[in-house]
């Protein structure tokens, strides 16, 4: 194993607000500080923002942090204001030998120019489909603007990352060069059938009721509203874990729904497990990091045949894959899976079985190739010029 870099990491979020940039940036920050390299984070400022973060193997990571405000309507998700030159200074204090960009759009495509400028290589993962976002908040005439910018943003990388196929088609289809596979790690050390817990269950679920969650934001790109199809059927309860600017009206739209708020770690992981189904109906996934660990947690998935799903569900093995926009499709496999324990459990241990071997050490790995591979086509291309 190849030791000793020094990684810039540029992440989009907030670190304070946990979702699946920021979360993957941790991670990944975890694996690496515990490698023997250096780290350095750059990200938006917010509530509860620290200087730097504490990883898993004890080090102390600097977090550079800029000035950001709050997006109007969704207070969670952060719009940071710095400039490229002052990321370039940033840069020439670090030297970093190779610059991740996590989820890039502005913080991410100033960072982009920042880099260029000084001549170092560029690796940016492609997570969140924010031209699919637009149209969900009723913003449908910034699409083209927004892949506009992401092509931009990902054409002046040397390595451009997608977490499914799904997504590699999509960002090919929009002219985005250089595209390669990486998907998410899972942990399966806190992810287990293993914290199913009754106690826990019987909060939210009578003995004769099967136990529906869903765990994500709670916002229009996340069609949590579809779980109406499941909300009202006999034996049936469904919990929502997370937060986010639609609760209220889910609540009134859901009144029979556990809303269990935001979880974290072992409770979070406890909450997942102690379920019989989980249920993601977004249409709009890139990956599904969330079904991951569900299926770490011995649940089959139900969700739509579209994006990043398609990769991690095996219908009729782990799961049931529905098509998007026909909710009685949900609701016939949710009917299957919940009414019939000895399919609903086998389902659910071949789940825990497929993502055995997609814990985040063997993914870190697997993006430090993708940086020296960035490395040295920069090095390449910078020897013709």
């Amino acid at each position: 194993m190849l030791e000793g870099m020094r990684i810039l990491l540029v992440s989009e979020s907030a670190l304070a607000h946990l979702n699946g940039v920021s979360g993957s940036v941790l991670r990944v920050a975890d694996h690496f500080a515990a490698s023997g390299d250096e780290l350095e984070i750059i990200a938006p400022a917010g509530p509860g923002t620290e200087r730097s973060v504490r990883t898993a193997c004890g080090k102390q990571v600097n977090v550079h942090t800029v000035a950001s405000a709050p997006m109007p309507g969704y207070s969670d998700v952060r719009i940071a204001a710095a400039t490229a030159t002052s990321l370039r200074r940033r840069m020439e204090e670090f030297r970093p030998d190779v610059v991740h960009l996590a989820s890039p759009m502005l913080l991410g495509g100033r960072a982009a120019v920042a880099a260029q400028k000084l001549s170092l290589p560029t690796v940016a993962v492609y997570q969140t489909d924010v031209p699919g976002y637009t149209a969900r908040y009723g913003m449908p005439f910034l699409e083209n603007a927004s892949w506009q910018l992401l092509r931009d943003v990902h054409n002046r990388c040397d390595v451009n990352l997608a977490p499914s196929q799904a997504a590699r088609r999509q960002m090919h289809e929009h002219g985005i060069d250089r595209v390669e596979l990486w998907r998410r790690g899972v942990d399966t050390s806190l992810f287990s059938p293993s914290l199913r817990s009754a106690e826990l269950r019987a909060r939210y679920a009578s003995s004769e009721e099967k136990l529906v969650v869903y765990v994500g934001r709670l916002a229009p790109e996340k069609q949590v509203g579809d779980l109406r199809v499941l909300h009202d059927m006999p034996g049936v309860r469904l919990l929502i874990v997370g937060d986010g600017p639609e609760k209220e009206a889910l609540r009134r739209r859901l009144p029979r729904a556990h809303f269990a708020g935001f979880r974290t770690g072992t409770d979070l992981a406890a909450h997942i497990a102690s379920a019989d189904l989980f249920v993601h109906p977004g249409e709009l996934e890139t990956f599904g990091q969330t079904i991951q660990e569900a299926m770490a947690s011995g649940l089959p998935v139900i969700a739509p045949r579209r994006g990043g799903p398609v990769d991690l569900i095996a219908p009729s093995r782990t799961g049931w894959l529905y098509t998007p926009g026909m909710l009685d499709e949900l609701r016939d496999h949710a009917s299957d899976l919940l009414f019939d324990d000895a399919k609903r459990r086998a389902m659910g241990r071949a789940a825990e079985e497929s993502v055995h071997k997609r814990t985040w050490p063997v993914l870190a790995e697997q993006l430090r190739g993708h940086y020296l591979r960035a490395t040295a086509r920069h090095g390449a291309v910078t020897s013709l010029r």
